[in-house]
């Protein structure tokens, strides 16, 4: 039995390592003084820090990242939460075809997706390059927002709303004061994915995006091609940090360990 659970825990130790071991070794080669992205690396300086933060071709990819990411989520919250409400709450005909038909961008690749909207929506509709991210960005929301808030609904007693209902309660006032309120973790949960997901995409991006508009995931990739400095392992130290600050903040505020 112990020598079971000895096993048990250096397997354990092994994923830890090979999942957290890399990030590791990124966060340690961004305080690096020399010119090349090595590790282990010489002396220690903030420089590549202070680097990130004064090259605008960053800052202008962040924010038009975080832009697309932000309205995408909320725009697959007015799509995917009623839809799952619906799919959880009333049977009908083609109630799994349905569902799969909302979950169908994450089973089809994002090249694949990519082609497609740059094929048959955005050269047939001769679309600008923001809103056609914007669609596309939502299309790869819309399965995070449903999976995660259908299972908020899975745990959720409609019994509840419907008590409030017979109390003289409203359909709506019902969903807005009663439902949403219960699954708020779930929605908060999902939000996180959906904005992450959509923030770190590359695929997609790269088939939408134009000479002069990127995404931020694309500027380093376009970066890396041509410098080797590690500057772009801070960069992914601070993005690491931001969202591991953003899910300890709603660990702590709504509490996603009933969620996820």
């Amino acid at each position: 039995m112990k020598k079971h659970h000895f096993l048990l825990g250096a397997i354990t130790l092994m994923v830890y390592v090979f999942l957290i071991g890399p990030l590791l070794i990124i966060m340690a080669s961004s305080f690096g003084e020399q010119n090349a992205l090595v590790f282990p690396g010489q002396g220690f300086t903030f420089k590549w820090y202070a680097q990130v933060f004064q090259m605008s071709s960053f800052i202008n990819a962040a924010l038009l990242s975080l832009e697309i990411a932000f309205a995408a989520t909320a725009i697959a919250l007015l799509l995917g939460v009623p839809a799952a409400y619906a799919l959880n709450r009333y049977p009908f005909p083609g109630k799994g075809i349905l569902k799969t038909l909302f979950l169908s961008p994450v089973l089809i690749p994002c090249i694949v997706l990519g082609f497609i909207m740059l094929r048959y929506v955005v050269s047939r509709w001769n679309l600008p390059v923001i809103p056609s991210l914007l669609i596309g960005h939502t299309l790869l929301s819309i399965p995070y927002v449903m999976r995660v808030t259908t299972s908020s609904l899975a745990n959720f007693d409609f019994a509840i709303e419907e008590a409030a209902g017979s109390l003289g309660a409203s359909r709506g006032y019902a969903f807005f004061h009663i439902v949403l309120p219960n699954i708020r973790s779930g929605i908060a949960s999902a939000c996180v994915m959906a904005v992450i997901n959509s923030f770190n995409n590359v695929s997609l991006s790269t088939f939408l995006t134009a000479p002069g508009i990127k995404m931020l995931p694309i500027e380093i990739m376009g970066y890396v091609e041509y410098h080797f400095d590690p500057t772009i392992a801070a960069l992914a130290t601070i993005m690491m940090l931001a969202t591991l600050g953003v899910m300890l903040v709603i660990e702590k505020t709504l509490g996603l360990q009933s969620v996820v």
